[in-house]
């Protein structure tokens, strides 16, 4: 993938820059493998918006992506697409009983390409083996955190995960956002980063543009009343008032930790995430 720029026919296009989707090899989804997507627009089943920001957009259908690719299953890779609801690719892999499954593409992934998963399987990019089998100091995307559940750690665009040390039952890995942490070794795991690592360097350029994606506006603090947020009030540009910024409902924000101090799974984190 690479980014190209627009003509500057107004001041938005002047700014803007998009995918030129050069890596593309199908524009239409595989039928089988898509279903509904239903817009909530960020409300509960009481209808409360429980999720700022979020409406309209462009109508999209959700691609059922395989996170888990268990079990012994080579395939070969037949068509590399375009997914709305995610910034990576997503490939698509026939097995040999002519079954077909989606599965986020690697960085330099090709039509043709061969993958093999489970036991057997080579450290190669693309391939998915259990996190014992897999040398230190590998890059892996698309890892699990508890086995057979499938991938939850780098899935997004251009993200990846290095694999520091093994340790007894447990391998140690760091992640994108410099936290390492222990996961459980017989955890899955992809070999390689994940595709589409340009897509950071893409620029809106417009509000129409977000509209389109499903994102309504998102108002400043300072520029409300006091009645409607903590930072409201004051004449002209004046400051928030406060020693720490909060969120519109008084919490702390902007460095306030969130996680759970009880959480069971603080004990399986080595290091914690840079600031």
């Amino acid at each position: 993938m690479a980014v190209k720029k627009v003509k500057p026919t107004s001041n938005a296009r002047r700014r803007m820059s998009m995918d030129d989707f050069a890596d593309i090899t199908k524009k239409s989804p595989e039928r089988s493998l898509v279903v509904p997507l239903k817009k909530n627009s960020g409300r509960n089943g009481q209808g409360k918006i429980t999720v700022r920001h979020q409406g309209g957009g462009a109508k999209r259908k959700y691609r059922l992506i395989d996170f888990k690719m268990s079990g012994n299953l080579e395939g070969k890779i037949t068509a590399i697409e375009y997914d709305p609801n995610r910034n990576a690719r997503i490939a698509l892999v026939e097995r040999e009983d002519n079954s077909k499954f989606y599965m986020i593409a690697p960085k330099g992934s090709k039509v043709g390409k061969k993958v093999v998963a489970g036991e057997g399987a080579e450290v190669r990019s693309g391939n998915r083996l259990v996190l014992k089998d897999i040398p230190v100091g590998t890059t892996i995307y698309n890892v699990e955190l508890t086995p057979g559940r499938g991938g939850q750690l780098a899935r997004s665009a251009g993200t990846k995960i290095q694999l520091m040390a093994k340790e007894g039952k447990y391998v140690q890995i760091k992640l994108p956002s410099g936290e390492q942490r222990l996961v459980d070794e017989r955890c899955l795991a992809s070999i390689g980063e994940v595709s589409n690592a340009e897509h950071k360097n893409i620029k809106v350029g417009k509000a129409g543009r977000k509209r389109h994606m499903g994102i309504r506006p998102t108002v400043r603090g300072k520029a409300m009343n006091p009645v409607d947020h903590p930072h409201g009030g004051g004449e002209g540009g004046t400051d928030i008032g406060l020693v720490h910024p909060k969120t519109p409902w008084g919490m702390p924000a902007l460095g306030f930790k969130t996680r759970n101090r009880k959480a069971k799974s603080n004990k399986m984190i080595v290091r914690g995430r840079k600031r």
